[in-house]
């Protein structure tokens, strides 16, 4: 084949005076090719011209149209119509190109320019008042140039700032905040500096606190602790502003600055500096964001309650802030009565708050109530999914958590791994293995979501709990990576339920490798040697133990009754009804032997010291917190009780009874999951 080079540009004749392109020419140099054909290069077709008659000719808007295309600018522009106003303005161009527009019409257009974020609309109204001759002052300085700052333009905006014939303090502010935006807040404390030696002893005072504001608000972006001192050194050479809302700006700037920059104690004392009447919505859900950013629980509860004593109405962002605080401390009924004024106030949850509802009531074991709040939500997001999930499976139920796993699928939700993990923890807790392997395999087979170690642990401790001991040790072996903690971990309690000696011991070894400090591996390995009469082995941890300075603390469980939290300890002595708690129990302890309950011997009890095993178990921590619970509730009343060990198996034998005998649902929350007992079993199957 040959191929025809094209002639040299300079003999191309120029396209303004030929009508139709000359064919190529044959003599043209060839290049030698390894086909025996020849083919010429083709020129790119065109498309064809429109004669003069069917040529559409679109008329010039006449000048006499101008007025009533700058009405319809600010009129669409007003109504949110950015692009249609952008439309006019190009009519209004080709009408009169070089007559200048009001004032409000310039102000119409850089609003809907900017709220579109085209730079090239921008540039296009700043020249077209430039060339027109529009007189601008001060206000249309302004907007041209926060329009240029919200397209990103920062040259054209420095240009437009540093030419502007006067310069008051809404123009730093606006230049200031454009450069916060655009992640440039060290250029923005610059400017700062800039205005305020400009600016000292001037009379420019009254626009001052905003701009203030706004350098403060720069320095929180910037993490900056000790520019935000100095500022706040100048609002204290200011003085008290003339308005109680620039004062309040000013505090509520401060506030959040403390906060974020981690000085809680700061910002509490400029919020009790703050004047009664200062103290908005907007101060009161900053201090409680700070404390509870930084793990100021109990703290933010009792602001919140000050809060509502004061008389000031909660709004979305105060319910979303102290979700966490209820969540973390066990305070359900609070929840529901914040959720309940929310309600009564009329003001919708956002997607966010929604989905901490859920994953709140899921918690809690409310799962009826949280399906409820996961189908009202007007929109889910695949954290909402992935909340309400991992709820079904912490409390042993599988099916219906696979069931939302398919039903997810099925409204074109892309799962991730977060998904994939709730649902495996879902058959995991349930004891699905058919359907647990068919999901795992799902993820193998998809690029993006390839197991990673927590997967490969819920498999193991699936594969564990049904007794498959073999396939789970072979998961670890096949995995594609270095086994981790959680992946011997589930094997060591799958060996621990199974009384699977060489197992337990390969996986206990393996974990204090990896985890020496952890009080929880001796622990288990304690049990097994116990439980298996190995003695000699279980005085040896036990010595570790000691030479390593470790020690097996006191378990703790807690009850809320009538919204009051009542903490437990072993033999507990502390409670002022102390004397019918024991009564009770003892009662309760009668009334189960009658229905055939035995203790459980040769198990290490977690919430007492090994030196402790004779003293009767009877006065476990959670046994107590049952027994108040029972005297001080109604008898349907569910109990729901917290536990900061693992259950042992006796107490879990226990609950199970007390149940049976009382016709009382109990949930209890222990260092592993959720246990829903009723009627005399347990959502966990006897496996944690």
């Amino acid at each position: 084949m040959e191929l025809q080079l094209a002639p040299p540009l300079g003999s191309l004749r120029p396209f303004a005076s030929i009508h139709h392109r000359p064919k190529a020419s044959t003599s043209a140099t060839a290049a030698p090719s390894t086909s025996s054909s020849s083919e010429t290069l083709k020129p790119r077709p065109r498309l064809p011209r429109q004669s003069p008659a069917t040529a559409v000719h679109r008329p010039r808007p006449s000048p006499a149209r101008l007025p009533s295309l700058c009405t319809a600018i600010e009129r669409h522009a007003a109504a949110g119509r950015h692009a249609e106003a952008l439309d006019a303005f190009r009519l209004a161009r080709a009408a009169s190109p070089f007559a200048p527009l009001p004032p409000a019409t310039y102000h119409a257009l850089l609003a809907a320019a900017a709220a579109l974020r085209e730079p090239g609309a921008v540039a296009a109204v700043a020249w077209h008042m430039e060339s027109s001759g529009a007189e601008a002052d001060a206000y249309t300085h302004n907007r041209v140039l926060g329009a240029y700052l919200s397209c990103g333009m920062l040259g054209e905006a420095r240009r437009v700032f540093e030419g502007m014939p006067e310069r008051n303090g809404v123009t730093w502010g606006i230049m200031m905040g454009g450069l916060v935006d655009r992640g440039r807040p060290r250029a923005a404390l610059a400017l700062f500096r800039e205005m305020w030696e400009e600016e000292e002893g001037s009379g420019g005072r009254e626009a001052r606190p905003r701009v203030v504001v706004v350098a403060i608000r720069t320095a929180t972006a910037s993490g900056s602790l000790r520019a935000g001192r100095q500022l706040h050194c100048c609002v204290v050479k200011m003085g008290p502003c003339e308005d109680d809302e620039s004062g309040r700006y000013l505090s509520c700037a401060l506030l959040d600055m403390y906060s974020k920059c981690g000085r809680v104690d700061e910002a509490r004392r400029v919020f009790e500096g703050m004047e009664p009447r200062q103290r908005t919505i907007v101060a009161w859900n900053s201090m409680l964001a700070g404390y509870v950013l930084h793990g100021h629980i109990e703290d933010a509860l009792d602001l919140y309650n000050e809060m509502r004593r004061s008389g000031v109405d909660t709004d979305q962002f105060t319910f979303s802030t102290m979700l966490g605080v209820f969540s973390r401390l066990g305070l359900l009924e609070h929840a529901k009565q914040a959720h309940a004024g929310l309600i009564q106030k009329g003001l919708p949850l956002d997607i966010v708050g929604n989905t901490v509802l859920v994953d709140l009531y899921c918690k809690w074991g409310r799962m009826e109530d949280a399906r409820n709040v996961f189908e009202r939500m007007p929109k889910r997001n695949l954290i909402s999914w992935n909340a309400l999930i991992a709820g079904y499976g912490y409390h042993g139920m599988g099916d219906k958590a696979i069931e939302m796993f398919e039903r997810l699928v099925a409204e074109g939700v892309v799962p991730n791994h977060v998904t994939f993990l709730a649902v495996l923890n879902a058959c995991r807790f349930s004891g699905l293995v058919d359907k647990g392997k068919r999901i795992f395999q799902l993820m193998t087979r998809n690029p993006k979501t390839k197991p990673r170690a927590m997967h490969y642990a819920c498999v193991i401790e699936l594969f564990g709990r049904e007794g498959l001991l073999d396939e789970a040790y072979s998961m670890i072996r096949r995995a594609p990576f270095t086994p981790t903690a959680n992946m011997w971990g589930a094997l060591l309690t799958a060996s621990r339920v199974h009384k699977n000696m060489h197992l337990a011991k390969l996986a206990a070894e393996q974990l204090l490798a990896m985890e020496p400090e952890k009080i929880n591996n001796y622990a288990v390995l304690l049990n097994l040697y116990i439980s298996s009469g190995r003695q000699d082995d279980a005085c040896k941890v036990v010595e570790t133990l000691k030479r390593k300075g470790l020690c097996i603390s006191n378990a703790c469980s807690w009850v809320t009754v009538k919204k009051k939290d009542h903490r437990f300890f072993f033999k507990d002595s502390l409670h002022p009804q102390c004397a019918e708690i024991y009564r009770k129990l003892d009662t309760l302890m009668m009334e189960v032997k009658e229905a055939g309950y035995f203790a459980e011997e040769n198990e290490l009890l977690p919430d007492i010291h090994p030196d402790e095993q004779n003293i009767p178990r009877a006065y476990h921590s959670e046994r107590l917190a049952v027994a108040f619970g029972l005297i001080s509730t109604s008898p349907c009343t569910p109990l729901r009780i917290t536990q900061s060990h693992r259950l042992c198996r006796d107490c879990h034998k226990i609950i199970k009874f007390l149940t049976k005998v009382t016709k009382r649902e109990i949930v209890v929350r222990d260092g592993s999951r959720f246990h829903h007992f009723k009627l005399g079993t347990c959502s966990c199957g006897d496996y944690w």
